[in-house]
């Protein structure tokens, strides 16, 4: 264990210290280019990084957290407008203290600007940006920036005076705000942008604050942008508001979409093309507006195809990684079912787990009374109750249509229209949140696949787990439930193995009560028994009681020691399973399915 230990050491620490040796790279390669480019083409070179820092932001906002903001640069002109203020009244700090300042106060307008995403989302969430970005540019004509109309420039820090000193120091500030991005993007506001932009239910049944979430992307994103602004003031040092136009917030928003500018290196990439194609087309006798039509074209194209120019490339060279690791994969579970096969008797010879011994004490990990929800003349649940023993595998069924789904929707707070009493142990959940019922205990899977693909298994565990663990813990629950290693992306995985995941997870969070909402979904027959051994395990093994909701009967009763029957929306029988699966009424209920036969 000690040498297992030392290696996982050198493994964190190694990924903390290569970004940080590609930051360096960069800043040294960024000097050279300081000393030997030409000054024209330094001023081209600090445009060109200013656009790189705007892009990165729209990269979280856009790329990562999946909203349309159309008013990047208006972000980057309150940069500008604060760093031009603190110059006129010679803000004690000098270039960098307004830089950061500027940044900050865009942050902060930012979240304001963010709050309709809480409730907009896709085409009118890009008209309010859009809006808002025209509404600033008319304010700005009017009040100016302080200091252009008396001519006042913009003072830059000291020691990076020239142009070729600012370039340089420019550079130094990509740097950092790239590696502010990197490790957010691989923090826990990275996984929250990124599982948001993939589904908003399944990232507030993990206890995670949607609202924060689109926040906090805006809010970076933002503060980006104000960087971005701040630096352009100092490079014009008389900034005016026609460098931050809506047309060329909606240029810089299409740029981003078709590099890809939630990778840093894409980003970078479509601040070059921003300088390069104006460039290009002046040199050629061509209109600079027309550079617009071009972005247009390649946005259009990265919209259509669903892929943009940076996924593209990543695509190519982890397609060969992703064949090489699902066969070791396979070879892998081929060994290991040889091991159990040679160890253990069939999985179809295995009986559930007898209910844990009842005693006066004991209090329920969940106790339903009396739920109710109707849509409409509709009752879909009618006076629903039932406990769920501590330490317990309780299975829910029923026929098509019986209530299953909408039980697991109300109980986990996703219809705050329900009536009657939720507990979770002694706690009254009355009309919490799903993120709140997530913190205290109350953990759910969906029958669609809400696990985010742009994660890796490891962020994901993590993300869902919303608490420390270590290594040793993440690999051990991935074994236990079958899953790939954890460095495997999860966007090179089949929707079976995704499931298994999340399930794993969720597992690895530790709840009061786990609700699985058919699990085994696109698993083998094999694999569905598999489950069902681990499953069996779980709460003695973890700590917890699950709900299993479930089509498979084999499955149900390899797993659950009681269960539970809806139909119509009202429990028609719960008890032992043998007593349950016994009784006319439910297989009344069952009559003509084959499960049944």
């Amino acid at each position: 264990m000690p040498h297992a230990d030392s290696g996982l050491a050198r493994s964190r620490a190694l990924r903390f210290l290569w970004p940080l040796a590609v930051a360096v790279v960069g800043v040294v390669a960024g000097y050279l280019l300081s000393v030997g480019l030409s000054g024209y083409f330094v001023f081209l070179a600090v445009s060109a990084v200013t656009a790189a820092i705007a892009i990165l932001g729209l990269g979280i906002v856009t790329g990562s957290a999946g909203m349309i903001a159309l008013c990047q640069l208006t972000f980057a002109a309150v940069g500008a407008w604060v760093v031009s203020l603190f110059n006129v009244l010679e803000v004690p700090g000098g270039f960098v203290v307004w830089l950061i300042a500027g940044g900050l106060a865009a942050g902060v307008v930012g979240i304001l600007v963010g709050l309709p995403a809480l409730r907009l989302r896709g085409v009118n969430l890009a008209v309010v940006t859009l809006g808002f970005a025209a509404a600033f540019d008319v304010t700005l004509l009017q009040i100016q920036f302080p200091g252009s109309k008396d001519g006042i420039p913009v003072l830059r820090p000291e020691g990076f005076s020239t142009d070729r000193g600012y370039f340089f120091f420019s550079i130094i500030v990509l740097a950092v705000c790239g590696l502010v991005v990197f490790w957010l993007q691989r923090g826990r506001w990275g996984s929250s942008w990124k599982a948001v932009a993939f589904s908003e239910r399944g990232t507030a049944s993990v206890g995670q604050s949607v609202q924060q979430a689109k926040l906090t992307a805006f809010a970076v994103s933002a503060a980006l942008g104000g960087i971005s602004g701040g630096l352009l003031a100092g490079q014009v040092q008389l900034p005016f508001a026609s460098s931050f136009t809506p047309l060329q917030s909606l240029a810089l928003y299409v740029l981003a979409v078709m590099s890809g500018a939630y990778l840093i290196d894409m980003a970078i990439f479509g601040g070059i093309l921003w300088v390069l194609v104006p460039e290009l087309l002046k040199r050629w006798g061509v209109p600079q507006d027309w550079g617009f039509v071009i972005f247009g074209a390649l946005g259009v194209q990265a919209l259509t195809s669903g892929t943009n120019l940076g996924q593209g490339i990543r695509n190519l060279w982890w397609k060969r990684a992703d064949r090489r690791a699902a066969a070791a994969r396979e070879a892998a579970k081929a060994d290991a079912a040889a091991d159990r096969a040679a160890v253990e008797p069939p999985a179809e010879a295995s009986a559930p787990p007898a209910p844990p011994a009842a005693s006066a004490s004991d209090e329920p990990a969940l106790s339903v009374t009396g739920l109710t929800v109707q849509f409409g003349a509709l009752k879909a649940l009618d006076e629903v109750s039932l406990e769920v023993p501590a330490g317990s595998v309780m299975g829910l069924i029923g026929p098509n249509g019986a209530g299953k789904s909408t039980f697991v929707d109300a109980i986990s707070g996703f219809l705050p229209h329900a009536s009657g009493t939720v507990r979770l142990g002694g706690t009254a959940l009355g009309r919490m949140s799903p993120t709140k019922r997530a913190r205290l205990g109350l953990r759910r899977t969906f029958q669609q696949d809400r696990v985010p693909p742009a994660l890796t298994v490891d962020a994901y565990v993590r993300f869902v787990a919303r608490r420390r663990v270590t290594a040793e813990e993440v690999a051990e629950v991935l074994d236990f439930f079958g899953c790939p290693p954890a460095r495997t992306r999860l966007a090179g995985v089949d929707v079976g193995t995704r499931r298994l995941v999340e399930v794993a997870a969720n597992v690895l969070a530790k709840p009061r009560v786990l609700l699985l909402d058919e699990p085994a979904a696109g698993l083998s027959h094999e694999e569905h028994l598999e489950l069902g051994a681990r499953l069996r395990e779980v709460p003695a093994r973890y700590g917890m009681a699950i709900v299993l909701i479930e089509h498979d009967l084999d499955l149900v009763r390899t797993v659950c020691s009681t269960l539970t029957v809806l139909d119509f929306g009202r429990v028609l029988a719960s008890g032992p399973q043998d007593e349950v699966l016994a009784d006319p009424a439910v297989i009344k209920a069952y009559m003509g399915e084959t499960e049944m036969l």
